[in-house]
């Protein structure tokens, strides 16, 4: 097979062992989407198995389609057949066939997190709860979490164990919100995105049939970046997969980072323990990267316990040195990283698209943003407001699921008044009194206002209500371009939008044209079978935000976390923020576990490059409205310094605008040195001595005897001088020989 030949041998033994359960390691660039997408194309061309039969779990709809145009490449137009899709779009796709089974109509919406904390914040409301202490955000999240490890509203308020955390986090009513949410939603023809997997998981487990059904459909299952599956999601695809056992998961421990999503690397880890004629294919050779820069990730990753052994390396160059950058204070740093990209691109001629700022928090992109501006360097934040929340895009949004669907509550308080009609917030508080005392739902009321509700205040409610009745009869005869576009007019939206002749109304006016542009070109994809608009819906819906990036200007340096980087890839990296306390995140120091996930975050950052690293850190920065005093990360430790240099334009000590060299000296050696670290090497903890403070390393000798705050007493064995790249070879008692950048390392002296 053709396809088959561009494949090294791991590859090639990934894609062609189809039958029984398989897990294939993929380290960082080794080409993992690449064996998924040949897997899938190599059954159906080579094995003949029916496209309709295949299902494919991706995590953004972005990977899926791209998979799915390269299977096409190969096969034809049958691969438009597969079952391919994210977890969400897949069971979204299931629950609309099987909805009546769990008591929903077909048409159910789909909340996203705005809707969700809308409805948490009326229910706070309502039940006359301090939104201080019930922050919107965090009874979601708890809610989030709940439904994640599959444990039911029902199950949640008969939980001691639950009710007690509860009460000791000063939430008591936590169980009760949780209750109202669901029955709200439920009320409401609505679920939200965890229900997509949590109803999936109920489905299946009060109707064997169903399950049955399905289980005999997919006769060959693929999970793409499986390290970061939920139980829920581990739960399904087990499930699914138990029949004909044809279960292959692609992924790398190594990556996984979103814990606090809800992700269990236990899935990946301990897979080998479901399944007992388990294959397990390796594919260690990176593809992406410089040596330096796999060796590098190599060192970080290897300190922690929690990990399916591989050994990555490459056969690229070796390519340059990691840069680090040391600056003075985040101004500093954003100025030295702009400068640095400055001068790639006229040195080196790097586009500014092939250059990519990482960092851990998004306030850390204030600094670099207002040096690329005043470097005049395009840029473009990833992970900011995106489209699909925009005010005018979930106004006319609300508009349409409406239509679509009756009972969703949360989108006809949104659009009731919208335009503004003369329906304020009295007379949607007795629309919701009137439904509560009839048991029946807000349309119920509004369609039928004068049974209800006296008064001059109906003839607007019910002029409101015949519109909608006629849009509801236009979606029924029109597909999803037609309808939208006629709603959007006679809504009023459209033209209130047009009227506004600010800048800003523009732009909002344009947004909504861009918005029918996109469901014109949905209705005109040939592979959408389905153009209503409730097949419309449910695609933006699902929706995330890594699909939505098209901006059309593409030469712009992108800036955004390190999360948001997961899957992508650049030409230089600049990984900004090196610090305790910031990377690792202080959050994330109260167990071994957290701190793994810092560092397999580090490990992802560092192998999204693939000629040049530059690693900074400040040794002052303002947090929360205070300069505070900053140390490197104890990250850059991990890191041989044989694969670092140091930027040639740091200076030994901070220039501090507001005072002496004496002062600037005193800031430096004020640095609080970390709390007790969780060892990484062996069981050996070193708590430095309590006078410890680094000394001057520029009269190091061989032979003395000296303390690292981490690696604890040692003796100098050899010197090696090279301007500012000076290192020294260190034999410490507990962790054997060491090389050290001593410009960078911090070692105090005792003879």
């Amino acid at each position: 097979m053709d396809y088959l030949e561009s494949l090294n041998e791991p590859q090639r033994l990934g894609v062609e062992s189809t039958e029984g359960p398989c897990m294939v390691i993929a380290g960082a660039g080794s080409g993992k989407t690449r064996v998924l997408t040949i897997r899938i194309a190599h059954l159906i061309r080579a094995k003949g198995v029916d496209p309709f039969h295949i299902l494919a779990l991706t995590f953004t709809n972005k990977a899926a389609s791209e998979m799915r145009s390269r299977i096409e490449d190969v096969v034809g137009p049958e691969a438009r057949n597969l079952w391919m899709g994210t977890f969400h779009s897949v069971f979204a796709r299931i629950l609309r066939y099987e909805a009546e089974r769990l008591g929903y109509p077909g048409n159910f919406s789909i909340y996203d997190t705005d809707d969700s904390k809308t409805l948490i914040r009326q229910i706070i409301k309502e039940q006359k709860l301090d939104d201080k202490v019930y922050k919107p955000n965090v009874v979601l999240n708890r809610i989030s979490g709940a439904k994640n490890r599959l444990i039911s509203w029902q199950e949640y308020i008969n939980n001691p164990v639950f009710l007690q955390d509860d009460e000791s986090a000063m939430k008591p009513q936590m169980g009760k919100l949780y209750k109202i949410y669901c029955e709200r939603c439920f009320k409401a023809s609505a679920m939200d995105f965890d229900d997509l997997l949590f109803n999936t998981n109920v489905l299946f487990r009060d109707n064997p049939d169903v399950l049955n059904k399905y289980q005999h459909r997919f006769k060959y299952v693929l999970v793409d970046e499986f390290q970061d599956t939920n139980l829920s999601q581990y739960l399904i695809t087990k499930k699914l997969s138990n029949v004909h056992q044809n279960i292959c998961v692609v992924g790398d421990d190594a990556q996984s980072i979103y814990a606090f999503r809800g992700a269990d690397i236990r899935n990946i880890l301990n897979f080998e323990k479901d399944y007992e004629d388990l294959r397990i294919i390796k594919l260690e050779q990176n593809y992406r990267s410089t040596k330096v820069i796999v060796n590098a990730a190599n060192a970080v990753i290897n300190n922690n316990k929690a990990q399916l052994k591989k050994e990555v390396w490459t056969a690229n160059d070796d390519g340059e040195l990691i840069e680090l950058i040391k600056a003075n204070s985040d101004n500093e740093e954003g100025k030295l990283v702009a400068t640095s990209i400055f001068e790639e691109k006229l040195n080196q001629q790097v586009k500014n698209r092939e250059i990519a700022v990482l960092y851990r928090t998004n306030a850390q992109s204030r600094a670099i943003e207002e040096a690329l501006r005043r470097a005049n360097i395009k840029y473009k934040i990833i992970g900011g407001l995106s489209f699909y929340q925009r005010k005018e895009i979930k106004d006319i949004l609300s508009y349409l699921r409406f239509v679509v669907n009756q009972n969703d509550e949360q989108a006809l308080r949104r659009i009731i008044n919208l335009p503004k009609r003369g329906i304020g917030p009295g007379t949607v508080d007795k629309i919701i009194v009137a439904a509560d005392e009839h048991s029946i739902n807000l349309w119920q009321v509004v369609s039928n206002v004068f049974q209800f509700i006296p008064g001059r205040i109906t003839t607007a409610v019910d002029q409101f209500a015949t519109m909608i009745k006629s849009f509801i009869a236009v979606v029924q005869k029109k597909d999803a371009y037609e309808a939208a576009s006629y709603i959007a007019k006679q809504s009023g939206l459209l033209r209130e939008l047009y009227e506004d002749k600010t800048i800003e109304g523009l732009s909002r006016y344009e947004n909504v044209q861009e918005l029918l542009n996109a469901i014109k070109e949905f209705v005109d994809n040939e592979e959408n079978k389905d153009k209503s608009l409730g097949a419309f819906l449910q695609e933006v819906a699902l929706i995330t935000s890594v699909d939505e990036d098209k901006d059309d200007e593409h030469d712009k340096v992108t800036l955004m976390t390190i999360h948001m980087a997961k899957g992508l890839e650049f030409k230089n990296i600049y990984l900004v923020g090196m610090e305790e306390d910031l990377f690792p995140s202080q959050m994330m120091l109260s167990s071994r576990a957290d701190l793994e996930e810092e560092r397999r975050l580090f490990y992802v950052a560092i192998t999204r490059a693939e000629r040049k690293l530059f690693l900074s850190y400040a040794i002052s920065r303002y947090r929360f409205g205070r300069l505070k005093s900053c140390e490197p990360s104890r990250f850059l430790e991990e890191i041989d310094s044989r694969f670092l240099k140091v930027n040639r334009k740091v200076q030994k000590e901070p220039a501090v605008s507001s005072g002496s060299s004496q002062y600037a000296r005193s800031l430096v050696s004020s640095i609080k040195k970390p709390a007790l670290r969780v060892p990484t090497g062996n069981n050996y903890m070193h708590q430095p001595s309590e006078d410890f403070k680094p000394s001057d390393t520029d009269r190091l000798q061989q032979g003395m005897k000296v303390e690292h705050p981490k690696f604890g007493f040692g003796q100098v064995v050899q010197i090696d001088a090279d301007g500012a790249n000076r290192k020294a070879k260190v034999l410490f008692d507990n962790f054997g020989e060491k090389t050290l950048l001593l410009s960078f390392a911090k070692l105090k002296i005792h003879s």
